[in-house]
């Protein structure tokens, strides 16, 4: 199959992989744009209308939260706003669900190429659409796209995505795991004129709320996302009429430029290479157990970034996304690595940066692949490793070192999609939010974030136990952190959380679990660091819960009630839960940073007796620190521990050749460059054990360890259970002097990656 940079003039004609705007957009001359701009803006100015375009963004969200009433859009805050360019480059995105606006500027492209003539843009228009092959992350996020217009001319864009609650399918809620194609799935409009003249065009607003079960409420939401591009085009028109549209145009592309010069002074002090980062993806239907196999590869050429998924496994079932949502998953972990210091104005940097994926894979799926689960699945696991290879990139300038974050999030959510007759007696149909609770990855300067919620979301946060119980009818029984469930390292990842509950004020509830990650870890570390726990699912049947909670005995954990374990499966449809059957849910936590055995053993000490974050048997296991049973921290017995470890990790079958050559760079934590006689090689960064030539794999001079997957984290159970591949938990030792150099979560069958490969120095 042809990749992206091979096919020409890609077009939206519902057969490929979505659409990829030309270098030249083809406008209809029926459509003015306004292009004159001040190139000389006082500093003052530029500061004043700078904050002020980015509060547009900031109130634009607050306005759809505030009118839709939703629980997708006050709680999980599954929503963003943009404003872009006439021509579509972005100018700032909002700190929402920052994947929705990842794909904002290939719709309003689409627009400017296929509707400007037929059915043309004026002032008054607005185009809804949520067509993946267009430009969505799934069909639930529905996109509101409105022009701009200062006298007569298009001046800019202000748009925003809201995820509804339900837009049909075979499932309410629109989260249809099971289906095979996007036929089974909701509506998908690629975008149409819903707004004329500032008018709603009713007969399309029809078509688009027929499909839904619930049409009162997606109309309110897309009230409310109406309201909020009337607020921002609004204050944006103000600023013009208050400063001149060429001053306001010239901050704007002063944005931009600026937000280039920034990228591009970051990229030149890093050399060419490629990093390259492999996970997984469990089941993508009913009964499937195979693993499909994700790829990530970043090229660094000069100025220029180039982002590939070639290696990733075919589209299949229903846990793909479409080229649009691959991109904007990336565009999340770019922003916030390089473009942090820039507000989230990534337009400029936009112009250095490549996406060339192999259409027909499940992250870059061709029409017509169901793609409703894409963000909790493709989405998500195309996110994440991005925070991996960039950070690789970045560890090299000392300067950036600090900038680098390991996984965190949810990296595969474990979706709990429940449905029935709610507490008033109404149908309802949505998933348990809490997981948005999340964890931020480890630093290369200090811990992660326990519950610090999704790097995506900036601004998210874990609901009220009340707003659950409020919004659907759950009682929820305990909601905690859990212990060791954040991947260990020199520097910790954050904890994640359990939430169990029961059905209460109904009858039953229907429930599909869509679900990842939960025999293979996706949150892996970085440089050493261990990955966080998996997802996991726990359910029990006909237990004495209501007996305990008359009794006034309330539990803390699952395992404290009596009843009948079940084991669900990762894409179990239409189970039932009744009041007597008890539901928890454990969400994956975030990856640590460097060799645990390194981390100060008082830290790990205090991480067991005072933070409840490790437990004893895992500080001893992975950190090589001893504690007794009566939580007794051991100095001396910890240090035997540990060079016990370091020695056993060493080369004992000959000896190891030291380089003494110039330092050329430090590659990771863990990784060194110097230059022997010569010639470049790798070496560690501690010892400066030799590890082979720089244009080879440091891990093939490695000492190498296979060892059970269930070794990688406390949480991690038996594979066996939902896959039938054999996963291992790799790690790479230096020869030398011991230290653990990298770990690798892989199929059993999977070769060695090749995750860093420098080509200048």
């Amino acid at each position: 199959m042809p990749k992206v940079s091979e096919m020409k003039d890609v077009k939206f004609d519902g057969k490929l992989h979505g659409y990829v705007p030309p270098k030249k957009l083809n406008i209809s001359s029926k459509l003015k744009l306004h292009t004159k701009f001040d190139k000389d803006i006082d500093p003052i100015t530029y500061e004043v209308i700078r904050h002020s375009l980015w509060h547009v963004n900031e109130e634009h969200g607050a306005t759809i939260q505030r009118i839709s009433g939703s629980p997708v859009a006050m709680y999980a805050l599954d929503l963003n706003p943009s404003i872009l360019t006439a021509d579509g480059e972005f100018v700032y995105f909002g700190p929402y669900m920052q994947y929705m606006s990842g794909v904002t500027d290939t719709q309003v492209k689409w627009i400017l190429e296929y509707r400007s003539d037929n059915p043309g843009i004026r002032d008054g228009d607005m185009f809804l659409a949520n067509d993946p092959w267009v430009g969505a992350a799934h069909q639930q996020d529905v996109m509101l796209i409105c022009p701009v217009f200062w006298k007569g001319e298009l001046f800019c864009w202000v748009t925003n995505c809201l995820h509804q609650y339900d837009i049909g399918g075979i499932t309410p809620s629109s989260f249809c795991g099971s289906a095979e194609n996007a036929f089974e799935e909701g509506i998908c409009m690629p975008p149409v004129k819903i707004i004329e003249n500032n008018e709603i065009r009713r007969d399309i607003e029809e078509v688009y709320l027929r499909s839904s079960r619930k049409p009162d409420a997606v109309a309110l939401d897309f009230r409310a996302q109406l309201a909020g591009n009337m607020t921002a085009r609004d204050r944006v028109l103000a600023l013009i009429k208050r400063y001149g549209p060429t001053v306001v145009k010239g901050v704007m592309q002063k944005i931009l430029t600026n937000s280039e010069k920034a990228f591009l002074d970051k990229l030149k002090r890093l050399p060419d290479g490629v990093w390259r980062d492999r996970t997984y993806v469990e089941c993508c239907r009913p009964g499937d157990r195979r693993t499909h196999q994700v790829m990530l590869t970043l090229r660094k050429k000069g100025n220029r970034l180039i982002f590939e998924n070639e290696g990733t496994a075919d589209q299949d079932g229903a846990m793909n996304a479409t080229y649009s949502g691959w991109r904007g998953a990336i565009m999340v972990a770019l922003n916030q690595l390089l473009c942090w210091d820039q507000y989230f104005a990534i337009g400029g940097a936009l112009r250095h940066v490549e996406f060339d994926p192999t259409p027909g894979t499940f992250t870059c799926a061709t029409f017509p692949a169901s793609v409703s689960t894409a963000p909790v699945q493709a989405m998500e696991i195309s996110l994440y490793p991005a925070y991996n290879v960039l950070s690789k990139m970045l560890f090299i300038d000392e300067r950036m070192r600090g900038d680098i974050m390991c996984i965190g999030g949810t990296s595969q959510w474990p979706a709990t999609i429940f449905r029935g007759i709610d507490q008033w007696g109404e149908r309802y149909g949505y998933l348990l939010v809490d997981p948005i609770g999340g964890a931020i990855g480890a630093f290369s300067t200090g811990d992660g974030i326990s519950n610090g919620g999704q790097s995506r979301t900036p601004i998210c946060r874990l609901p009220n136990v009340e707003h659950n119980e409020q919004s659907f009818p759950l009682l929820i029984l305990y909601r905690k952190e859990v212990i060791d469930s954040g991947g260990a390292g020199r520097w910790r990842g954050g904890l994640s959380a359990e939430t169990c509950f029961i059905p209460h004020r109904t009858t039953s509830i229907t429930h599909d679990t869509l679900s990842s990650g939960n025999a293979i870890p996706t949150s892996t570390g970085m440089m050493g660091g261990y990955p966080a726990t998996v997802n996991v699912y726990k359910f029990k049947r006909d237990t004495d819960i209501k007996k305990r909670i008359a009794d006034r005995d309330m539990i803390s954990d699952i395992s404290e009630v009596k009843g009948t374990s079940v084991e669900l499966q990762l894409r179990q449809e239409n189970f039932l839960q009744h009041p007597t059957d008890v539901y928890a849910v454990i969400w994956t936590a975030a990856g640590g940073f460097g060799d645990p055995i390194e981390r100060e053993a008082e830290r790990v000490a205090k991480d067991v007796i005072e933070n409840c974050a490790v437990s004893r048997e895992a500080a001893r296991s992975i950190y090589g620190v001893v504690i007794s049973e009566n939580e007794v921290f051991d100095a001396e017995a910890t240090k035997a521990l540990r060079a016990e470890r370091r020695n056993a990790r060493k080369r004992k079958d000959g000896p190891v050749k030291i380089l003494s050559g110039k330092l050329v760079a430090q590659i990771t934590d863990n990784l060194a460059v110097r230059k022997e006689n010569g010639s470049i090689h790798t070496c560690c960064a501690k010892c400066s054990a030799d590890l082979g030539p720089v244009r080879e794999n440091y891990k093939d001079f490695a000492v190498r360890a296979d060892n059970e997957i269930t070794e990688s984290n406390p949480h991690v159970g038996d594979w066996k259970r939902f896959i039938d591949d054999r996963p291992v938990f790799r790690q790479f030792y230096c020869p030398g002097c011991g230290s653990l150099l990298e770990n690798e979560i892989a199929r059993a069958d999977s070769e060695v990656l090749r995750d860093i490969e420098i080509t200048s120095l």
